[in-house]
């Protein structure tokens, strides 16, 4: 009867935990366990799936077409980690706004936020997008093409970015980026932005997108933005891409030069 009754006690506040993290515990099974469980059951992997519903029901040569077509394989289907369309509005806009000649992405994964910025893009602009997973860049390679954008429009670079960085001037042609979208991963990301101002590839002025700062949340990236003088930083309030009751944000960062 005891350990009954201790249980019972419990219960309330299991409750309540359970109805707190409830939108967490969705996410964990939607973007984690099912896709695993039909990985292993079909033999194909999530982004292999997304692609397939894409060659079904997306236009070719349609950007916007292939995006939402995207978003309704996340919202019906399996959850993918991409941009996703609300915070995806934010970097259209700011592309718009700034129209960079040379764009940087780090981690392209299957091809969203580098269709969605080519689309944004000004003529004559490139999109230069870094992938290290061989497998997620083949699909990306896919998706890309799949919506009309070339070579000359959009180069896609496969290798970890702590290598590709180091050689984007010299192998790449990239001499200076103005704009950088980073959507790899979140421990990366302030590595990633020191490699980038040792090698001088921030133009003065560029502007630095990081996105999933708030979740899963990257601090010490944060903490360095707001505190080494190098940037004006700011962070976006949204919400995670497909899961609207999970609280996000997108750092801006503005670089005004090494100090």
């Amino acid at each position: 009867m005891v350990p009954l009754a201790v249980a019972l006690a419990f219960l309330p506040l299991l409750l309540t935990l359970l109805l707190r993290c409830r939108h967490y515990l969705l996410l964990l099974l939607r973007a984690v366990l099912l896709p695993w469980l039909r990985d292993r059951l079909g033999g194909t992997s999530r982004e292999q799936r997304a692609f397939r519903y894409l060659l079904a029901h997306a236009v070719p040569g349609d950007p916007r077409h292939v995006l939402s077509t995207f978003d309704q394989w996340s919202y019906r289907r399996e959850h993918l980690s991409c941009v996703g369309p609300d915070k995806g509005k934010l970097v259209e806009r700011l592309l718009r706004e700034r129209a960079p000649r040379a764009v940087l992405e780090l981690g392209t994964y299957c091809g969203y936020g580098a269709v969605l910025m080519a689309a944004a893009l000004p003529p004559g602009a490139r999109l230069y997008t870094v992938e290290p997973n061989p497998r997620h860049a083949a699909v990306a390679e896919k998706v890309i093409r799949l919506a009309g954008f070339d070579e000359q429009k959009v180069e896609l670079i496969v290798g970890p970015s702590v290598e590709v960085i180091p050689r984007l001037r010299e192998r790449h042609g990239l001499p200076k980026a103005d704009f950088v979208f980073m959507d790899h991963g979140k421990r990366c990301y302030l590595r990633d932005l020191q490699l980038l101002e040792e090698h001088g590839l921030l133009a003065e002025g560029a502007t630095v997108l990081a996105d999933n700062v708030v979740f899963p949340g990257a601090p010490r990236f944060l903490r360095y933005a707001k505190s080494c003088g190098r940037y004006r930083c700011r962070v976006h309030r949204a919400s995670l891409e497909y899961c609207r009751a999970i609280p996000d944000g997108v750092a801006e960062l503005c670089y005004t030069g090494a100090r």
